[in-house]
């Protein structure tokens, strides 16, 4: 009975720190329809806040809490919905949903880059671990009772403001009908700034209260998806009920501490299901709970793609074969690896244009199914051992299979979902996925035969061999990587031309139009998630092939949203966009970090400088992100439109051909170095739109010779009117007119 009662209050405890935090998030999608992923991100940069102040600067606690949760936090949030998320309007969801995701990186780069991670950060309870009670025989400390109470009043305070008071009123209808609100003497964009401002506290709240009953650790990426499991919380109650939502996190609480209570406690698996429980609840919710009916119009965004036709694609896939190829000969060893890396990363974005760029599903996880077909392929595919390991075709093939069915899996139970839900869910199952098996290193016995999914926890993947295709080798491995790319997205862009594509926009514009004219959504959707989940797969597999040793880290959750997050900005409904995105994910980043760092280490007199420019990458990429609301069909998008518009300016193009062909013979004959080429380049080619349109600008302005009017601009008034008069046809009218009047 005390064993009940100890874990009984401390499920209560830690249920009502989720339960703060979930009502942060209702608060903040109630009244802007943003459901905020940076919430997690929020708690943990508030709280490494409050630990600076108490522990490096010495300040009491309550004028930390006044300074912190009082002002820091509020300000915090009014300022994210001042300058981002304000501008939201009118986007689609996936748009919204990576704006708040960058806010996340960026607020944890920013946090690790403030307060080293290396150091230790720990955060004590009110009024001090020896501060308690005892209540039938259980030790309940003070620090817990201010959690429970913080936890009701918070609760009984968001129910009366939303259905008490006029200000509650106001905040919902900012996002119900702004219009009328406007109609009525009321901002929609200032209630809404109050509810971010309200939201961030409670956010901020929660981390405090949470990390000394954690165990007092501080760590950056730890304590922002540990509230990121309050997630499930605000589901119970569909983020729109304040008392389902301190219900279902009182049972999240329980059933967490029950777990460790009840469960054995030999081996990883209670452990591992105590993290996971609560993604399997919100899955669980998310699945069980009624949806909202299908839209019966199609909700206009201004998110806008071009489909390239199949030939154009064709021809794009081989240019990009070739400049890869070219590239490549200018490269060390180590520059080809980490090349063929960047492209294993685009293979996986491709599933994300596929899925949600063509059909406006939602995957936050597509790392995920990049492990499943790892761990498949790793333990059916592997031929050998030590350096005369290889990886076979038939293990590839088993694993992208693998991926597929998985994806067929986790979409089954999701069909009816869309938007944020099918996110969510996703998001679950990624989660899920990396704290249950991807964390499972102990031994199996089925069927005969012992196994471990992830032994010592990690795997070493040797590269593939296919006959005389070997691709330990470098520049192999790369070429094979890009004409996989090129081949998938040519196939791409003959599925979005075909029929099945434009059942899947047809899907994506308005599901409820879609149902009506017959099309099977069950069997759509399905369907698009096995592809996206078996291209996923492969470049999982390879991705796993080209670093060698992979662990849990490498498919984290936080991973998956930044790979999404660059696709988007790029444009997930471009194959481009894929491109781009998944070489910024998988090489941008990550060279430039390593640079930085490598000359932190050979300057030391510049180290801080040095360090500082490698913490600023990072930060930038997720500003970058934060950005995207204002171009949300991303920068491709531009850079297209703005070479489509050179179409004139030939001789723009023809010089520009030839420079580069000039610095890549320099860079080939090692005149120049390799980074200097590709910076030229690609500042020329970024570049290269705006002297066009200088150019075209210029040459409007000059006169246009007489034989080529008509020609090479079509005809209007001033070019009729000019005509005349360079033939003298005007001064014969204005003759003959003079003698019809004598």
């Amino acid at each position: 009975m005390s064993t009940f009662l100890t874990y009984t209050i401390l499920g209560l405890v830690l249920g009502s720190v989720y339960s703060i935090a979930a009502s942060g998030l209702v608060l903040t999608y109630n009244t802007s329809g943003i459901f905020n992923f940076a919430h997690g991100a929020q708690a943990m940069f508030g709280t490494f806040l409050y630990w600076h102040v108490t522990e490096r600067w010495g300040w009491p606690v309550w004028l930390a809490l006044i300074v912190v949760v009082g002002l820091a936090g509020p300000a915090m949030g009014a300022a994210l919905h001042a300058v981002i998320m304000r501008g939201l309007r009118g986007t689609a969801d996936v748009t919204k949903i990576i704006v708040t995701v960058a806010v996340l990186l960026g607020t944890v780069y920013l946090a690790q880059w403030i307060w080293n991670p290396d150091e230790a950060h720990t955060v004590g309870m009110f009024f001090g671990a020896g501060a308690k009670i005892t209540v039938g025989g259980v030790v309940v400390r003070y620090h817990e009772i201010v959690c429970l109470a913080a936890a009701v009043a918070i609760a009984a305070g968001l129910r009366v403001l939303f259905t008490r008071s006029r200000t509650g009123v106001v905040m919902r209808g900012s996002v119900d009908d702004p219009d009328l609100l406007r109609r009525n003497g009321h901002d929609p964009e200032r209630a809404a700034m109050l509810s971010w401002a309200l939201g961030s506290t409670l956010a901020v709240l929660a981390g405090v209260l949470i990390v000394p009953i954690s165990g007092g650790g501080l760590d950056a990426n730890a304590l922002t998806l540990l509230v990121i499991d309050a997630f499930a919380a605000a589901m119970f109650g569909r983020l729109r009920s304040i008392p389902r939502t301190f219900a279902g996190a009182m049972v999240l609480g329980l059933a967490a501490n029950y777990v460790l209570a009840y469960l054995p406690s030999a081996g990883t698996f209670t452990g591992n299901l105590r993290v996971s429980l609560p993604m399997i609840i919100l899955f669980t919710v998310l699945v069980v709970l009624p949806q909202d009916r299908l839209r019966g119009a199609a909700v206009r965004t201004r998110e806008r793609y071009r489909v390239p036709a199949v030939r154009a694609a064709a021809v794009w896939a081989a240019a990009l074969v070739a400049a890869v190829y070219l590239y490549s000969l200018l490269l060390p060893e180590s520059g080809v690896t980490t090349f063929a890396l960047g492209m294993t990363f685009a293979i996986i974005a491709l599933s994300l244009t596929v899925l949600t760029g063509y059909a406006g599903e939602l995957n936050l996880a597509p790392l995920a199914f990049g492990a499943v077909a790892t761990v498949v392929a790793f333990h059916f595919g592997v031929e050998g051992t030590g350096l005369a390991a290889r990886m076979n075709i038939q293990g590839v093939l088993l694993a992208v299979v693998a991926a597929a069915l998985v994806g067929g899996l986790v979409a089954l139970p999701a069909l009816r979902l869309r938007g944020l839900y099918l996110a969510l869910a996703t998001m679950a199952f990624g989660e899920f996925l990396s704290n249950m098996v991807l964390r499972d290193t102990t031994e199996h016995h089925l069927f005969g035969t012992t196994f471990t999914l992830f032994p010592d926890g990690s795997l070493v993947v040797p590269p593939l061999k296919v006959g005389p295709l070997d691709l330990r080798d470098g520049t192999t491995f790369l070429m094979t990587a890009t004409v996989l790319f090129a081949l998938i997205a040519v196939g791409l862009a003959a599925l979005r031309n075909g029929g099945y594509g434009r059942r899947l926009a047809a899907m994506k514009d308005s599901p409820a139009a879609s149902a009506m004219l017959g099309q099977n959504l069950v069997r759509l959707k399905l369907s698009v998630f096995m592809i996206s989940a078996a291209i996923a797969g492969l470049g999982g597999v390879l991705m796993s092939s080209a670093t060698g040793t992979v662990a849990q880290e490498n498919f984290s959750f936080t991973g998956s949203l930044a790979l999404l997050m660059l696709v988007v900005v790029a444009g997930i409904g471009y194959l481009s966009g894929a491109l781009v995105g998944g070489l910024m994910a998988g090489v941008g980043s990550a060279v430039l970090v390593s640079t930085f760092g490598d000359l932190a280490l050979a300057n030391e007199g510049m180290a801080t400088i040095y360090t500082a420019l490698g913490h600023l990458v990072l930060v930038g990429t997720a500003l970058v992100g934060m950005g995207v609301g204002r171009n949300p069909s991303g920068f491709v998008h531009d850079i297209i439109d703005g070479y489509r518009a050179m179409r004139d300016a030939k001789p723009v193009l023809y010089g520009a051909g030839a420079l580069g062909a000039v610095l890549y013979v320099l860079a080939l004959t090692d005149v120049i170095g390799t980074w200097t080429f590709a910076l030229i380049a690609l500042c020329a080619a970024m570049l290269l739109p705006v002297v066009g349109r200088s150019y075209l600008a210029e040459r409007r302005t000059r006169p246009v010779p007489l034989e080529l009017a008509g020609v090479d601009e079509p005809y209007t008034d001033e070019l009729r009117a000019r005509l005349d008069r360079e033939l003298g046809l005007t001064a014969a009218l204005e003759k003959g007119g003079a003698r019809v009047t004598a």
